[in-house]
């Protein structure tokens, strides 16, 4: 079917619900129509993730159920009874639907004679991560957006190792989604019945203590006097991360918590933020606030999924947002510093290529092999799975520049939980020597060189901003070295590099160390261009940043019209 064709059965055909008709029949916009109805939701770096609503192109229950009968199918002809025996784990976030969705999967996996473990309540994605192992399921799905807006929802997937999947596994599960073509031949579950015959099964709070006691497992810092003199500003911006991150927290010594009210319980339309997003100091606003009344030193934030976390440090009468770059070096120096004696020469650090290389430069010091792998946690994650499966490497810690990292192998995914504690512990650490985690970064920059970073997001929206999209990594790749005065080398990642899979990314290496990576996000209508500057003092690295990033936006505005954030 075209678009038209598509729209048009959905409005007439009596296996739509009214309600979904009656979104539809709203609808005057011809581009509109066309952007819920040109295309499947495809999976991405995040697994499929879109805005919420009625149509093929959108996150409804509809497509919630054909994904999953796609995803029954596939672990059903890979894995056959062994799927159904050790079943799959389902978690979902405070999101829009997402508590229904949860259920929905559930109850179509079932209908396939799939055993499923659903929580019964809303719970972070690194728990989901840990609880398919620790329950030893052949999968796991978890309903999010992760740092989205709040039109957004999603469904990511994971193996049976707690690792979100990685192309070789969802292009297969793609073609099996591809081929459920008959909306009304999938099958759903009775609830009661699939809950009296075992094959549905509500997960409580045990799995969560159990994932919080490998948490705790991972602590670097031992003084409880330091800890309790810390004080901490938290909020969970609505989502999962509030009863985990708090209750860590307060295990681990930290007695000087205090939670942002207005941000702390679910709330689907995040109400006090624009976006739930940690990366952008609007999101941790009302933290700072509450900080700067209270003389707190640090603001923790955590997106909805708590897989990520911002920090913002105190800074005379301010306060000053980490990037993710930063806080990754800072958690390397920690870390590595309080762990010397654990390491040896397996030990290793796994980052994306779009992360700078500062973090890095100081695990080299500590003799840490590193590796680089493409953007997504998912692939950090698999490295660990490989070096488990080899023993060639051991995983230390992993991180990317988008706020995710992770310390221990209690997970296959990002962790704001540990994160948030490991941060905290290396706040109460430097205190006791009458240092800021800026003052420590200070030291770090004057010691390893100024790595100063930067990102811009080009907006384009609808299936003519799809093509847009296609239309500007063609036109980067033709201009070559010209991009930019400086170019040594350009990296395109989409012929398949380092040993990596495909992927459609540039990156430009100059002639000063510095660099600019270029890629369609693969979770959001959005080219994302990573800017990477190397100077010996902070002066001329900010200098040469804002130059290098003056130069690529022009050179794309040029190209299109198109929104920068």
């Amino acid at each position: 079917m075209n678009y038209r064709d598509a729209f048009d059965y959905w409005m007439t055909d009596s296996f739509f619900d009214e309600k979904t008709k009656l979104e539809l029949s709203m609808l005057t916009d011809e581009k509109e129509i066309e952007d819920r109805f040109y295309q499947d939701l495809k999976f991405g770096t995040g697994g499929v993730r879109g805005l919420i609503g009625a149509g093929t192109n959108r996150i409804n229950l509809y497509t919630i159920r054909k994904i999953t009968c796609g995803l029954a199918n596939y672990l059903q002809a890979e894995f056959g009874e062994q799927a159904k025996r050790q079943g799959v784990a389902i978690a979902f976030d405070s999101r829009l639907n997402s508590s229904a969705f949860a259920k929905e999967a559930a109850l179509v996996l079932c209908a396939t004679g799939i055993k499923v473990f659903l929580f019964d309540r809303l719970m972070p994605t690194p728990v989901l991560s840990f609880t398919v192992k620790h329950l030893g399921c052949i999968a796991g799905i978890v309903i999010t957006a992760s740092h989205n807006p709040k039109d957004y929802n999603g469904y990511k997937v994971y193996d049976n190792k707690g690792c979100q999947l990685v192309p070789r596994y969802t292009d297969r599960i793609t073609r099996y989604v591809d081929a459920v073509t008959d909306l009304t031949k999938i099958s759903v579950a009775n609830y009661e019945q699939a809950m009296a015959e075992g094959m549905l099964k509500i997960i409580g709070t045990e799995v969560l203590d159990a994932f919080i006691d490998e948490v705790l497992m991972q602590t670097c810092f031992d003084d409880a006097d330091a800890k309790a003199a810390l004080k901490i500003v938290y909020t969970p911006l609505h989502g999962t991360g509030n009863l985990p991150v708090r209750s860590v927290l307060e295990r681990d010594g930290f007695t000087g918590v205090s939670v942002v009210k207005a941000q702390e319980f679910p709330d689907s339309s995040f109400s006090t933020v624009s976006s739930p997003n940690p990366e952008d100091r609007s999101a941790l606003e009302l933290g700072i606030e509450q900080a700067i009344a209270g003389g707190d030193d640090i603001v923790l934030g955590t997106d909805p999924d708590c897989d990520r976390v911002g920090v913002a440090v105190r800074s005379g009468e301010g306060f000053t947002l980490l990037t993710g770059n930063q806080i990754g070096a800072l958690l390397v120096h920690f870390v590595l510093s309080q762990r010397k004696h654990a390491l040896n020469e397996k030990s290793t650090l796994v980052k994306t290529i779009v992360t700078d290389e500062l973090g890095a430069k100081i695990a080299q010091s500590y003799g840490l092999n590193i590796v680089d792998t493409l953007t997504g946690f998912k692939y950090i994650g698999d490295q660990i799975t490989l070096y488990e499966q080899t023993g060639e490497k051991e995983f230390f810690i992993g991180y990317e520049e988008s706020y995710g990292f992770l310390v221990g192998m209690h997970a296959r995914d990002k962790d704001a939980i540990v994160a948030s504690m490991l941060i905290c512990e290396m706040a109460a650490y430097y205190k006791t020597q009458g240092k800021t985690l800026l003052n420590v970064l200070s030291d770090i920059y004057e010691h390893y060189g100024y790595y100063f970073n930067a990102i811009d997001s080009f907006e384009f929206n609808g299936k003519v901003g799809v093509e847009e999209m296609q239309s500007m990594m063609t036109t980067l790749r033709n201009k070559g070295t010209t991009l930019i005065t400086g170019i040594i080398e350009i990296r395109d990642y989409s012929t398949g590099i380092d040993g990596l899979p495909k992927s459609n990314v540039l990156k430009y290496i100059l002639n000063d160390g510095s660099w600019i990576a270029i890629r369609p996000s693969g979770t959001e209508p959005k080219i994302k261009v990573y800017y990477s500057v190397y100077q010996p003092d902070a002066y001329s690295a900010q200098k040469r940043l804002e130059m290098i990033q003056t130069t690529i936006r022009k050179e794309i505005k040029n190209e299109c019209e198109i929104a920068i954030n």
